[in-house]
């Protein structure tokens, strides 16, 4: 296994981004950079042995620092949405940023897609990686509390990619993160994803409003559009949801949250090629890319050639008192892992 780096870009403010590559002894590699904690390509083989990169991502630093799809990034400080931009902490009203209509998407607009980490790489016996570190100032984007927040990204012998969150805080707040990653197992540039064959370990999924936002009920996914419980081409039944134009749904994990267990299972039937997700979080979110533009700010993707499962607590968390919590108080750690499994069938 080896760690490589090499200069991605300088942003506006001066910082040199790094690019970390990290190889494994089957030569299959990841690479990751500091702005936005930003996981890059996924390199990994099909059932033939040929090797391609199947996480979309921007060959230069530019078009990471505006808007852009989110392509691999550690979001935060509060993923997916709050509703109105509003929530309570021990009887205090806080207003954060709106930046989707009149709610808040994916922290704001200075959330952490949008933010230099410090990276250090490390090496051990199983695993080669890198640690991001950032520090989001009391105060930012409306958010009480100075966090520090830690993403540790490491990949091995068995071509497993482990993504950890960590966070603590010097003051009550919510935080909810996820890695934003957009997937095509047969290779970004191969076409559509909706012929991926989808397992999802859940049998509930969010209700949510016109605009998204949990109503705070769970639905039973019962022979529904959202069923996954059986494997499923992504697009069997896409076009039973026109309003959202395809998926943009978050799932109740099965099992106990806090506990590494089973989420999702994707085949590529073309490539073989076959990514198996585990995680902590108690939820996750599926969104086939419904509004990829197909152009120079997608590099190139357009509407459903990828997908997204994206970890998470579920949005809306703090205005929610039956969901999950995601308050993190002094004293305590949001502590959160994710594993994508990459492996072939024929």
């Amino acid at each position: 296994m080896k760690i490589e780096t090499s200069r991605f870009g300088t942003t506006p403010a001066g910082d040199e981004v790094t690019r970390f590559t990290l190889t494994n002894s089957q030569g299959n590699s990841v690479s990751v950079m500091n702005w936005g904690a930003t996981l890059l390509d996924v390199n990994v083989p099909d059932s033939k042995g040929n090797v391609a990169n199947v996480n979309w991502a921007f060959s230069e630093l530019e078009p990471y620092l505006s808007g852009h799809p989110y392509f691999g990034s550690t979001v935060g400080r509060f993923c997916n949405r709050i509703g109105n931009g509003k929530f309570t902490i021990d009887g205090k009203d806080y207003q954060v940023t709106l930046n989707h209509g009149k709610h808040m998407l994916h922290g704001g607009n200075k959330n952490f897609t949008y933010q230099f980490w410090q990276g250090e790489s490390y090496q051990n016996d199983d695993s080669v990686g890198v640690r991001f570190h950032l520090t989001s100032p009391d105060g930012q984007e409306g958010f009480p509390g100075t966090v520090n927040a830690t993403v540790d990204y490491s990949w091995n012998d068995q071509n497993e990619l482990k993504i950890a969150f960590s966070a603590t805080t010097d003051a009550p707040t919510h935080i909810n993160l996820t890695n934003h990653s957009y997937w095509n197992l047969g290779g970004t540039g191969s076409g559509t994803a909706l012929d991926h064959v989808v397992t999802i370990e859940a049998d509930q999924s969010l209700d949510v409003d016109d605009d998204l936002i949990p109503t705070g009920k769970l639905n039973r996914l019962d022979g529904s559009v959202l069923d996954f419980r059986k494997p499923t081409a992504l697009g069997d039944r896409i076009e039973k949801l026109p309003a959202t134009k395809g998926y943009d749904h978050c799932y109740v994990v099965r099992g106990e949250a806090g506990t590494l267990r089973k989420a999702a299972k994707v085949v590529d039937p073309k490539s073989g090629r076959v990514l198996e997700i585990e995680t902590t979080q108690p939820g996750m979110q599926l969104y086939t890319a419904n509004h990829l533009p197909g152009n120079e700010h997608s590099a190139g993707a357009g509407g459903h050639d990828a997908f997204c499962l994206e970890t998470q607590h579920y949005p809306d968390a703090p205005n929610h008192e039956s969901f999950p919590s995601t308050l993190l108080r002094p004293g305590q750690s949001l502590n959160e892992v994710t594993v994508h499994r990459f492996s072939t069938q024929d």
